[in-house]
C-alpha cells in the first residue's frame, strides 16, 4: 500500500481543510446568502400571490353576489313593470268599454228621440188626413161647405178629441 493517495498526509490534510474552509466561506458569503435572499424573495412573492388570490376571489364573490342582487331587481322591476302594464290595459279597456257603452247609449237615446219625432210626425199627419176626410165626409152629409172659422173650430175640436184618447 504504498499509494499516496490512500496515506494520510499531515500537509496535504491541513491544505484540504484550509481549502475547503475558504470554499465553505465563499460559498456562503456569494452563494448561500444570495440564494437564501432570493428564496426568501420567492416565498415571499408566493405568499403576496396567495394573499391576492384570496383578495380576488373573495371580490370575485362580492361581485358575484352583487350581481346576483341586480339581476334579482331586475326581476322585481321587469315584474312590477309587467303587472303595470297589465293594469294599465285593463284601465284602457274599461274606459274603451265605458266609451263604447256611452256612445252606444247615445246613438240608441237619438234613435228614441228621432223615432217619437217620426212618430209625432205620422200621428199630425195622419190627424191631418183624418180632419180632411171628416171634412169631406161632413160635406157631404150636411150638403153644404163649411166656413173657414167653422173648420178651424171643428179641427181644434178634434184634435183634442184625439190627444185625450192618443194619451189614455
Amino acid at each position: 500500500m504504498n499509494n499516496p493517495l490512500v496515506q494520510p498526509d499531515p500537509g496535504l490534510f491541513i491544505w484540504t481543510i484550509l481549502t475547503f474552509l475558504v470554499l465553505l466561506f465563499m460559498l456562503r458569503k456569494f452563494a448561500w446568502k444570495p440564494l437564501l435572499s432570493m428564496l426568501e424573495k420567492r416565498e415571499e412573492m408566493i405568499r403576496k400571490s396567495l394573499d391576492d388570490a384570496e383578495q380576488a376571489k373573495l371580490e370575485l364573490e362580492q361581485l358575484s353576489q352583487e350581481s346576483q342582487e341586480i339581476v334579482d331587481k331586475a326581476r322585481t322591476e321587469a315584474q312590477n313593470i309587467v303587472s303595470d302594464g297589465k293594469s294599465t290595459a285593463e284601465k284602457v279597456k274599461e274606459d274603451i268599454l265605458r266609451t263604447a257603452r256611452d256612445k252606444a247609449d247615445m246613438i240608441v237615446e237619438d234613435a228614441k228621440k228621432q223615432i217619437k219625432s217620426e212618430k209625432d210626425k205620422a200621428i199630425g199627419e195622419i190627424k191631418s188626413e183624418v180632419v180632411d176626410l171628416s171634412l169631406q165626409i161632413a160635406n157631404k152629409l150636411i150638403g153644404k161647405n163649411i166656413t173657414k172659422s167653422d173648420n178651424q173650430t171643428l179641427i181644434e175640436k178634434s184634435m183634442k178629441e184625439i190627444n185625450l184618447k192618443h194619451e189614455a
